[in-house]
């Protein structure tokens, strides 16, 4: 069955969702450090891929040190945005739960990548246009050949459309043949990124850097009722290392669609009514929210590759030998001389782990 229109529909019935009772499911558990990659033979994307030899083969398994703890960090220039390159290993301080970690391992793109791209098809406005499907094609092709992608959509139900692969071609492919846009369709945020996060899991280079790449005008949205909570799915995004990213394709009646959305689940909050936000996904997992007009999102692509072909790559094995399966928070900086020779910085990294379990 259909939805109405979600944003309209929020106009008349906000007051009441402000104070509901609601029973929720919780995703099944995951942990972050399990690296570990099979290949669901299932996937509808797997005709694609018989072919492609840029694939690991369905059986495939690859295991690597559990206790390792993988960190990206971007650092910026506070006053520019411009990106600062060049740093050293000792150049950074890393913490959990405020014990500093020795850095065991350190690089600078040299990591592949597996990106995983959502792309919004419900709500009033579809961001998937003619020039955002241009700036993504030329995005994929700047990409380096050891890097992955695969294609999901969602609205009220996600959609896997292409699964990990290096092949190009599959993936303009998939591009091409984005389901049309519904209106009366959710925003499903819940059920989104707990299956993001699931195949992220499972499907994702266990040796690369994973990255979520949300094209959505739209960034909060209540939970559906028939999904996981959204606490559960952004508890799976954090457990499965991922940093999520966004580009909001910035067009007339976006600001409008969004501004109510944002309102709403404010208003929601209230009476504890469960929303996913996805600024909230990007600041905790050390991504961004990017946004402009389609005219400008080659220019946007751009930057967001810039930025992740410039992030660099840490790792420790932590000094807390406990194997609990509990949450614990990071913090990545850069040094007082580092600071100080290039002026005030910004450290962009996701700011807690889940440990791994005995």
């Amino acid at each position: 069955m259909k939805h109405r229109n979600p944003t309209l529909f929020l106009l008349f019935t906000v007051l009441a969702l402000a104070f509901p009772i609601l029973l929720f499911t919780s995703h099944s558990s995951v942990t972050s450090q399990t690296r570990e990659r099979r290949v669901n033979s299932n996937d509808e994307s797997k005709s694609n891929d018989e072919n492609d030899a840029g694939k690991m083969p369905a059986a495939e398994v690859v295991k690597v040190d559990v206790d390792l703890v993988t960190v990206d960090a971007l650092v910026l220039q506070k006053n520019t945005a411009r990106i600062v390159g060049g740093l050293k290993k000792e150049d950074f301080l890393l913490y959990e739960d405020g014990t500093k970690q020795q850095i065991t391992h350190f690089s600078q793109d040299s990591l592949p990548l597996s990106m995983l791209l959502l792309i919004d098809r419900g709500g009033c406005l579809d961001p998937f246009g003619d020039k955002v499907h241009h700036a993504a094609l030329e995005a994929v092709n700047r990409l380096k050949p050891v890097d992955e992608v695969a294609v999901m959509t969602y609205h009220d139900t996600t959609r896997l459309l292409q699964g990990f692969t290096r092949n190009r071609m599959l993936i303009e492919d998939a591009l091409n043949r984005i389901p049309a846009h519904d209106e009366e369709a959710d925003h499903c945020l819940n059920k989104l990124f707990a299956d993001a996060a699931d195949y992220m899991i499972r499907a994702g280079n266990p040796v690369g850097r994973r990255v979520i790449v949300i094209i959505t005008g739209v960034t909060r949205n209540f939970d559906c009722l028939d999904g996981p909570s959204g606490k559960s799915a952004a508890q799976a995004i954090y457990e499965s290392g991922s940093v999520v990213c966004g580009i909001i394709p910035k067009e007339m009646g976006q600001g409008l669609e969004n501004g109510v959305m944002v309102w709403a689940t404010r208003m929601g909050k209230l009476g504890g009514a469960p929303y996913l936000d996805i600024e909230t996904l990007a600041n905790e997992t050390g991504g961004e929210l990017l946004s402009d007009k389609p005219d400008n999102l080659n220019t946007t692509f751009q930057t967001l590759i810039d930025h992740l072909r410039s992030r660099y790559n840490l790792a420790f094995v932590s000094t807390n030998k406990k194997r609990d399966g509990t949450t614990r928070k990071l913090k990545v900086d850069v040094s007082a001389p580092a600071q100080k020779s290039q002026n005030k910085l910004i450290v962009k990294a996701r700011r807690s782990y889940v440990a791994p379990r005995s």
